[in-house]
């Protein structure tokens, strides 16, 4: 394992986007399989990436119709589940990768909604670009859209945004208060957060926090639970939910991924991976009443 605790907050991001373009490359040669971080690479798992989605809340039906290789088995819960979407609205997916979330989200916000994903890895973007003729083919929809960014200077306009999502990506900024400061500029006044993303019941050890493989594979960037909270609430966002969703981590246990079993080789005797590491469902939202409109 290599040591990143010294790199810059740029070096992170090279080291985070050099993972996930590999992620993006190797699943084009093996669309099927994935992992919480994709193909090997990443968190180096193996693991049927339908099967994943299932165990952590989507509906296979809904999976099964989405463009071949959009679902790489990166989620780690279901934000669009908690996000109670209407239609007309605008959704703002961070880090959107292949586009899997915006894809589902869009014929649920349907013909007059927006989705718009941002990643800031282009082999993703290509990648989601190249599938939206299957998603406009197949939904009849041409509501879908993916923008080059960070999600620490999101490429949106202020009040613009009725809901942002993410699934396990906040963990991988390096600045993860500025990304909550973004989310609260771009969202209008009353908008939501509903975003899954892996967090921390206990500090990790050292050694865990030092791997690149634990950075690229979600691990290593999580932070506390009440980290969570304190960053939220200095944005300025309201009616904070975060909801502790142990199963993710149970089941990559269960499937014997190599990177969890990595770092339980390094927790102290009798601890295991998911004594430290939950998923986490969050919700909040930004204060104000939207104008009515007319």
């Amino acid at each position: 394992m290599q040591d990143h605790t010294q790199d810059p907050s740029e070096s992170v991001r090279t080291l985070v986007r050099e993972g996930y373009a590999a992620i993006a490359r190797a699943n084009e040669a093996e669309p099927d399989e994935g992992g919480c971080c994709g193909p090997q690479g990443g968190c180096g798992v193996r693991t049927d990436a339908t099967e994943l989605a299932r165990q952590i809340g989507y509906a296979p039906d809904e999976v099964a119709l989405l463009p071949e290789g959009a679902n790489m088995g990166l989620s780690c819960g279901n934000p669009g589940a908690i996000a109670a979407l209407k239609p007309g609205e605008v959704v703002l997916d961070l880090g959107s990768g292949g586009g899997f979330d915006c894809f589902l989200i869009g014929p649920k916000v349907g013909a007059r909604g927006r989705a718009i994903g941002v990643d800031m890895t282009p082999d993703m973007l290509t990648k989601a670009r190249r599938n939206l003729a299957a998603y406009r083919t197949r939904t009849g929809l041409d509501n879908v859209e993916f923008r080059l960014g960070e999600i620490e200077h999101l490429p949106v306009a202020d009040e613009s945004v009725d809901v942002v999502i993410s699934n396990c990506v906040l963990n991988l900024s390096p600045d993860k208060a500025q990304v909550w400061r973004e989310i609260a500029r771009v969202l209008k006044p009353g908008g939501r957060v509903a975003i899954s993303d892996l967090a921390l019941q206990r500090e990790l050890p050292q050694a865990v926090r030092a791997s690149v493989e634990a950075l690229v594979g979600c691990v290593a960037g999580a932070v506390l639970i009440e980290q969570v909270d304190r960053q939220m609430r200095d944005a300025g966002l309201v009616n904070l939910q975060l909801t502790p969703k142990p199963e993710y981590v149970q089941t990559l246990e269960s499937f014997e991924d190599p990177l969890y079993q990595d770092i339980a080789a390094q927790l102290p005797a009798g601890m295991k991976t998911s004594d430290y590491i939950t998923s986490l469902d969050i919700q909040a939202r930004k204060p104000g009443v939207r104008a009515k409109c007319c």
